[in-house]
């Protein structure tokens, strides 16, 4: 990492090196030390890159780094931010978006919105079934996360237990 340091900001190495540092960092679960890293990287892409995908995977990383620092407000803003993006340009039924639809619907479940939960896992079944197939492994977990928001909701119905079981049997 150091030996990149004192190339310009706008050298692709040194934004490269930036992004592996801070995924490092994560990925040994130095979340705290991880932040400050994702956040910098983030900013170098934000100012440098024309390439919307690279902005979203250096958010992406900033946002799975928050909700592991205790901070799954910020995290959501920014999930919810990067699914709309994502959805806007490359399409619903598109597998990047499915799969950064999964991550936010993941986070609300635990946040236990399961409202808004089980309305965008309804929203992203269908075109994952259609778009990657049903033995898939993002349509399975989909399809796992709404069963276990249907059931998980201190305020199911009936109807919910039913689907539930229903998608599990499935």
């Amino acid at each position: 990492w150091k030996m990149y340091l004192g190339r310009p900001e706008t050298d692709g190495v040194r934004c490269m090196s930036m992004g592996a540092l801070g995924s490092g960092l994560g990925t040994n679960k130095r979340f705290a030390e991880a932040l400050p890293v994702l956040e910098t990287h983030l900013a170098l892409n934000r100012r440098y890159s024309s390439d919307e995908n690279s902005v979203l995977v250096a958010l992406s990383g900033v946002a799975i780094c928050l909700e592991n620092v205790g901070r799954p407000d910020e995290s959501l803003v920014i999930k919810r931010d990067i699914y709309a993006r994502r959805v806007a340009t490359l399409g619903a039924s598109h597998p990047e978006t499915l799969r950064n639809g999964m991550n936010l619907a993941i986070l609300l479940v635990k946040l236990k919105l399961w409202d808004d939960a089980k309305s965008l896992l309804h929203k992203l079944l269908r075109p994952a079934q259609r778009s990657l197939g049903a033995d898939n492994e993002t349509t399975l977990n989909i399809q796992f996360t709404l069963s276990s928001a249907l059931w998980n909701n201190p305020n199911y119905t009936r109807d919910d237990l039913f689907e539930a079981e229903t998608i599990l049997q499935d």
